[in-house]
């Protein structure tokens, strides 16, 4: 890490949130896949962190909320018997919510898909807003006690479900989604306004990340093979895409980034603001770590050593 010039990092940063796999940064930049590794995570660590303590307090109205697959280390049907039922070995589903009008993504959540992730991620949820919100799921039967538990009456939530038909071709069926033939909705609490309930934005945000990320593109063998680097990823995507990069519907009157639309930030973000994040928590650690050693008594400093 300390060898990379903040241009680089800049430069591997760029390539990283950009949907580039860590080998083709690797090869691109002439940085030792270990480095780019080290600067995911350190730089992951950094953007959690940042967003943990700024996406609080939201005012936001229209949220959707969604979970996209992908798998870690292998396929299910591939993990290791001593791995089976082990978080990071297999299937691993990524919990989003976004704000239809300003298309933040408050929080997400990396976890199963049963009903203790779902409490997980809707408390955490819950826990940024500031006020009334309405909300659309799918049918997902786990959202339903994890959004009355942790809103309680205080919300306007409806859920939408769509019914799909066969690929019009047999040989298709394995790379092209099967037809949406029909949407069913279903009022579950509150007054949600029928115009909107709808989860096109947060499936939408659901392509965003196969792009953005190549770990989740499929059909490569760029996918993650440790869930605690898949989850440095996500952390640095969604800190790009909510303070770093203008969304096209924002546009008018001038570019905006969903945390400019929020009142979280004035001004587009650039990488190397991102990449003060870490520069900045790194300064932070070792101002308490020296503290820490400072406040030690000798005889605890002389068993440290020892």
């Amino acid at each position: 890490m300390n060898k990379l010039s903040k241009e680089r990092r800049v430069q591997v940063v760029k390539a990283l949130v950009e949907g580039n796999s860590i080998n083709g940064i690797v090869r691109m930049n002439g940085v030792a896949k270990n480095t780019v590794l080290k600067l995911l995570a350190d730089l992951g660590s950094a953007c959690l962190d940042y967003q943990d303590v700024n996406l609080r307090n939201l005012n936001l109205r229209y949220l959707q909320c969604d979970e996209i697959w992908e798998f870690c280390y292998a396929k299910e049907k591939n993990v290791p018997a001593e791995h089976k039922g082990e978080f990071g070995y297999g299937d691993v589903w990524t919990w989003t919510a976004i704000d239809a009008d300003t298309k933040l993504v408050p929080c997400w959540h990396v976890g199963g898909r049963d009903g203790e992730n779902a409490w997980d991620f809707i408390a955490n949820l819950r826990s940024r807003l500031a006020n009334r919100v309405q909300l659309t799921t799918d049918g997902h039967k786990a959202y339903l006690e994890a959004i009355e538990g942790a809103f309680g009456g205080e919300i306007d939530y409806a859920t939408l479900i769509k019914v799909y038909g066969q690929a019009p071709v047999e040989g298709q069926r394995r790379y092209s989604p099967a037809e949406c033939i029909a949407t069913e909705t279903k009022v579950i609490q509150g007054d949600p306004d029928k115009a909107h309930i709808s989860t096109s934005y947060v499936e939408r945000q659901n392509l965003t990340m196969r792009m953005s990320m190549r770990r989740f593109t499929r059909l490569t063998n760029a996918f993650s093979k440790k869930i605690e680097n898949h989850m440095h990823a996500i952390s640095l995507h969604f800190m790009y895409y909510n303070f770093a990069r203008p969304h096209k519907t924002l546009s008018k009157p001038y570019p905006k980034t969903p945390a400019m639309a929020a009142g979280l930030t004035d001004y587009i973000w650039e990488i190397e603001e991102i990449v003060a994040l870490f520069e900045r928590a790194r300064t932070i650690n070792d101002t308490i770590a020296m503290a820490l050693v400072e406040a030690l008594p000798l005889q605890r400093l002389q068993s440290v050593d020892q």
